[in-house]
């Protein structure tokens, strides 16, 4: 049984974040998305993405369709790429990071970029639109900058003209949350100085069509740890954050510890008793040098598929009890996927700054079997220490520990 295993993780220098940057349903730029967070103002719509089939809800962003990349970097055009860009032109970003180029040189900086199904679309598109009779491509598909999973992180270290390594992360659902841990290993090994971490995924019908398949879409806003909820809604998002050792920059947030852990107990199902998600959290804990304790509030993964929130409940019970509040933000932007870890760790510095915690948006009647105190409406308090979760297919598990360093 995984959870008789013991958690061995060294202690972590804290890593602070410099800059952020956000775009997802809820608007652009990080104050768009307290805006919404602190208003109860949901970026969840009807699906009219392409032909607005399955039936489902849905967080998209904004103006993709009329956006493309800049004209330097147009083989690199296709809907991920074009929202990479606009996650990129947010919050001083670029700008950010061309200070740090400054400090460092553009060959110290690394690129780390998470994504499910990074530029699939675009080959979505050109099967789609093949000679009827000769079955010929008429745009054939450009799978070197687009359908690629390395595209995004090659596009991110192109467009801000950086030199350090560079790799993509796709590990499913924790994808932009294990880039924080790779950053964490590239720096120690002196490989970089600083790190340009983030995650892209785009709306595609690759994960429509897929998800609808497992029957895991609800047809309605999704509800996260209600009693009656019933799937997903997906959304799309690109959010970065720069990485360094000497904090400067947006409200003194530091990466205090991360946890992994890969189960692999099925191929899309979590392991029920959640041992994988037990394990990442005891190591985010341990690498921080903190206990149960010292966490002021937890973001969950919080899909709201049964299956899901019941097991991340009874991890987060078997450490935590019910003494720390809880909550699901994916009643706000939907399933970003492949940026759910970016968006949602971008979420926890803002609680942080703000002294705010979201209560699960859509949630009406909580499930009577989850056990760990989940908060239904918002709470407006200090917080120290945000504890932020992401869990994948496979078994590919994430935990990042925020807070101000002591």
């Amino acid at each position: 049984m995984l959870g008789a295993l013991r958690v061995v993780a060294p202690h972590l220098k804290p890593i602070f974040i410099n800059r952020w940057s956000a775009v997802n349903p809820l608007g652009r730029g990080r104050a768009a998305t307290f805006a919404a967070l602190s208003e109860g103002s949901s970026g969840l719509r009807l699906n009219d993405f392409e032909s607005g089939e399955p039936k489902t809800w849905i967080g998209r962003v904004e103006g993709l369709e009329r956006e493309p990349v800049v004209a330097r970097l147009a083989e690199f055009d296709c809907r991920n790429n074009r929202l990479a860009q606009l996650g990129l032109v947010q919050d001083g970003f670029e700008q950010a990071v061309a200070r740090t180029k400054v400090r460092y040189g553009a060959h110290r900086i690394a690129v780390l970029v998470g994504t499910s199904t990074s530029g699939i679309h675009e080959t979505e598109r050109a099967y789609r639109g093949r000679d009827p009779e000769t079955g010929a491509f008429v745009v054939p598909p450009r799978y070197r900058h687009s359908h690629n999973v390395f595209s995004t992180a090659d596009f991110v270290r192109s467009y801000l003209e950086l030199q350090g390594p560079a790799a993509a992360i796709s590990t499913a659902c924790s994808s932009s949350a294990k880039v924080f841990a790779s950053a964490h290993r590239l720096m120690e090994a002196g490989l970089a100085d600083a790190v340009v971490v983030g995650g892209v995924d785009s709306l595609c019908l690759t994960t429509l069509y897929g998800f609808a398949s497992l029957e895991l879409l609800s047809r309605e806003p999704c509800r996260p740890c209600d009693a009656a909820r019933n799937g997903i809604s997906i959304g799309e998002a690109a959010g970065y954050a720069l990485l360094e050792r000497a904090g400067a920059g947006d409200g003194g947030v530091a990466l205090l510890g991360y946890g992994e852990s890969a189960d692999a107990y099925h191929m899309s199902s979590p392991h029920p008793e959640g041992e994988g998600a037990y394990l990442a959290m005891s190591a985010a804990l341990q690498r921080a040098g903190m206990a149960p304790a010292d966490v002021d509030y937890i973001n969950l993964h919080g899909t709201a598929t049964p299956a899901n929130d019941r097991a991340e409940d009874t991890a987060v019970h078997r450490i935590f009890g019910a003494s720390v509040s809880c909550s699901s933000t994916k009643g706000w932007t939907g399933h970003t996927l492949g940026a759910a870890g970016i968006t949602e760790a971008i979420i926890s510095g803002l609680c942080l700054e703000q002294g705010f915690i979201p209560g699960s948006l859509q949630t009406r009647v909580l499930d009577p079997g989850l056990k760990s105190r989940i908060a239904l409406a918002p709470e407006r308090r200090t917080l120290r220490r945000v504890l932020s979760n992401s869990f994948g297919f496979g078994g590919n598990n994430c935990s990042l520990l925020f807070g101000q360093p002591a």
